[in-house]
């Protein structure tokens, strides 16, 4: 199956790149409610699915353990800049647990915010591992080890007993048998497993419901996504998607972007969740596709609805401020 075209970037008045794309957007029990594209190809999820990864988190009673409330489970789910804020709050969850920097696996770069990159030149001669966008993910990982009286050294590998425990937890939540088959390795050296798109979509419908899923895990689940709803910030940082979509409507959007073009999403309210592709990867038409799914279920003509569309529709403008384009999605989203 060939996926339609779903965002175009244009140069005046011309179209100068196309990208296609894949949508599902599912119920608790995972019943289609809106699709394009090939939606059980299997994907990468990348960082989308963190929620999904901090389940062990509160599963374990780590979190009430060591005291965690939103803005620590939001950065377990998170992606971030690496921002002052950030990096205090993880290096604050990792004392909980009598650990530091040291403990983390995930590796150290420089936040990809050229805010943030400026202010990090700054101040730090080279930045830790509490600076990498993935650390807050990793803190978690290590609070959960240390709390299941787990030793965390080797966490990131795949036969390391938390990871164990995460593939059952996306098994259980995708549908998906996870191996080595379907396995790689994540920018942050974590395993991550390519599922079909549907499944994923249908792993956050039952976060999001609760439908499905024994009452414990239905509890943390919501517990992780009312976090990250209720601390936008700290799931993505200034001036990015994630954080920028949901206070477009706070507690009623939840986003979480992953590397190479995936965004899942999902609306608590309606009882749905999204999950997508964009098919080369790109960041900026996976935004706008996300953004204009979400609206289709708002009302239209209303603020959500127009604010979302409005983050689908993106001007482009270079070092002059002079407007030379416009990224858009296309009739198949914006309908």
């Amino acid at each position: 199956m060939t996926n339609p075209v779903t965002v175009e970037v244009t140069r005046g008045l011309l179209v100068e790149s196309r990208h296609r794309g894949s949508v599902a957007v599912v119920d608790g029990d995972g019943k289609l409610v809106f699709s394009l594209g090939d939606i059980e190809a299997a994907v990468f999820p990348r960082s989308a699915c963190k929620a999904m990864q901090a389940l062990p988190l509160v599963e374990s009673g780590a979190a009430d353990a060591y005291g965690f409330g939103d803005r620590e489970l939001a950065l377990a789910c998170s992606s971030h800049n690496g921002e002052d804020e950030h990096v205090t709050v993880v290096a604050s969850m990792l004392a909980r647990a009598g650990r530091d920097v040291e403990t983390l696996e995930c590796g150290a770069h420089w936040s990809s915010s050229q805010k943030t990159l400026i202010h990090q030149a700054r101040t730090l001669d080279a930045p830790n591992a509490l600076h990498n966008n993935c650390s807050g993910k990793h803190a978690g990982f290590v609070c959960a080890c240390c709390h299941q009286g787990v030793d965390p050294k080797g966490y990131v590998g795949y036969q390391h007993p938390l990871q164990v425990e995460l593939r059952d937890v996306m098994e259980s939540l995708t549908g998906a048998a996870l191996g080595t088959d379907n396995c790689g390795i994540d920018g942050c050296s974590i395993p991550t497993y390519a599922v079909p798109l549907r499944g994923l979509a249908h792993g956050f419908g039952k976060m999001t419901t609760g439908n499905g899923l024994q009452s414990s895990r239905a509890k943390a689940s919501r517990r992780l996504v009312d976090a990250c709803m209720a601390e936008p910030f700290y799931v993505a940082g200034s001036g990015r998607a994630c954080t920028e979509l949901m206070q477009i409507a706070p507690g009623r959007i939840f986003a979480k972007t992953g590397a190479e073009g995936v965004f899942c999403a999902a609306i608590p309210e309606k009882g749905i969740a999204i999950a997508l592709k964009c098919e080369d990867g790109a960041t900026r038409a996976a935004e706008a596709m996300v953004a204009a799914t979400l609206a289709r279920f708002f009302e239209r003509g209303g603020e959500v609805h127009a604010a979302l569309m409005g983050f689908a529709a993106k001007p482009m403008r270079n070092w002059n401020g002079i407007h030379v384009g416009d990224v858009n999605v296309t009739s198949v989203l914006a309908g």
